[in-house]
């Protein structure tokens, strides 16, 4: 176990015990930060690679999955704030080569309300995911062709030829689609690159070294634990270090890296008003409904009441191995960001262990769960 900044491990031993039994349960690595009332607690569990001794970075680089998606969204509504876009506008306004339904809004894409089908595969009714770009299917597949690139253009072409999952506005299904759509339009209003854009608007401005818009670069800052994929190939068992990987196919739903003490600095800043004016932060915090109980759907975050009934602004992700976690309370008082690293698969086999690790920090940092998003 790894303290930083000499906080003793007695002074909360809830949270200590929280990560090693996380690391217990069949995690790689575990690593908390939680802002709150009693000051600032920071620590790790767990090794860095699997197999070794060294233990995983207290605030070590990861790829924090779909917690992209608070990003994006709020460099959408600061292009808003200054004129460029218009959130009830038809994204075909702003992309009119593509095949896009004139009744989609950039609101809609934000909100996940488009209908637009989800370029990572569309669950069916057995639970699986099919039905995505090819790098996307599990197993061997995705192993052989992790790095490949895909251009967003190319994303979006193929999604836009798949059936849409309902009209524009009348539902909600998570698209991954709709956050590479936004990126295009940010692209195509500003002339400048989603990652430039993000440099001049939030991490330039935050002071937020440690975060990454990759694109199509496979590399991993260092420090940075491991993290790995397993899969069949016949008769024959693989487990390979995923690490390092080309995320261009998951793109902007969730292709960022971060740390944990980036995403406090981030999720703080927003919740606390530094990114936003007050009317788009309240756009960005009015929710549609999910059809999930206490999970609602702002504008790129979820807003959701914990068992306890605490109200927390949130968004988690997971990619290849990498699991990040962040919630902050509507003022800010409290924030916990997490990453935990673990062997993935085709069967998605640590999903429940995720689900009673993300219960346990919650309930420590909150005192009270919403459900599990993955």
């Amino acid at each position: 176990m790894t303290i930083t900044e000499n906080t003793a491990a007695q002074h909360r031993p809830e949270l200590t015990k929280i990560l090693d039994d996380i690391v217990g349960s069949g995690f790689l690595a575990a690593s908390l930060r939680v802002h709150d009332s009693q000051g600032e607690w920071v620590g790790s569990a767990g090794v860095s690679e699997l197999g070794g001794t060294t233990a995983a970075p207290v605030d070590g680089h990861v790829r924090i999955g779909s917690n992209t998606k608070p990003f994006t969204a709020t460099i959408v509504l600061q292009l808003v704030s200054e004129g460029l876009i218009d959130l009830d506008a038809p994204v075909l306004s702003y992309l009119p080569d593509y095949a896009l339904d004139e009744r989609v809004t950039v609101r809609m894409l934000l909100q996940h309300t488009s209908g637009i089908f989800n370029i990572t595969g569309e669950p069916s009714e057995d639970g699986s995911i099919s039905g995505g770009v090819p790098s996307t299917i599990s197993g061997k597949e995705w192993a052989d062709k992790r790095f490949h690139t895909y251009t967003p253009a190319e994303l979006v072409t193929f999604a836009l030829g798949k059936p849409a999952r309902f009209e524009p506005g009348t539902g909600w299904s998570y698209s991954n689609t709709n956050y590479i759509i936004a990126r295009l339009v940010v692209e195509a209003v500003t002339g400048r690159t989603l990652a430039e854009e993000a440099q001049r608007l939030i991490l330039g401005p935050l002071g937020m070294t440690g975060t990454v818009l990759p694109g199509t670069s496979t590399d991993l800052p260092e420090p940075h634990p491991h993290a790995y994929y397993r899969y069949t190939d016949g008769d024959e068992q693989h487990t390979i270090d995923v690490s390092e990987h080309n995320p261009s196919w998951v793109c902007t739903g969730g292709d960022m890296i971060s740390t944990t003490a980036d995403l406090h600095t981030f999720i703080s800043a927003l919740v606390g008003g530094k990114l936003l004016p007050e009317p788009l932060l309240a756009e960005m915090l009015t929710t549609h409904p999910t059809g999930i109980p206490k999970m609602d759907y702002g504008l790129g975050v979820f807003v959701q009441e914990t068992e306890g009934g605490v109200t927390v602004v949130t968004h988690n992700g997971g990619i290849a191995g990498y699991a990040m976690l962040m919630y902050s309370t509507p003022d800010g008082a409290t924030t916990m960001t997490a990453y935990l690293t673990y062997v993935d698969d085709a069967e998605m086999s640590m999903a429940p262990a995720f689900q009673v690790a993300q219960k346990a920090l919650v309930d420590a940092a909150f005192g009270g769960e919403p459900d599990a998003v993955a």
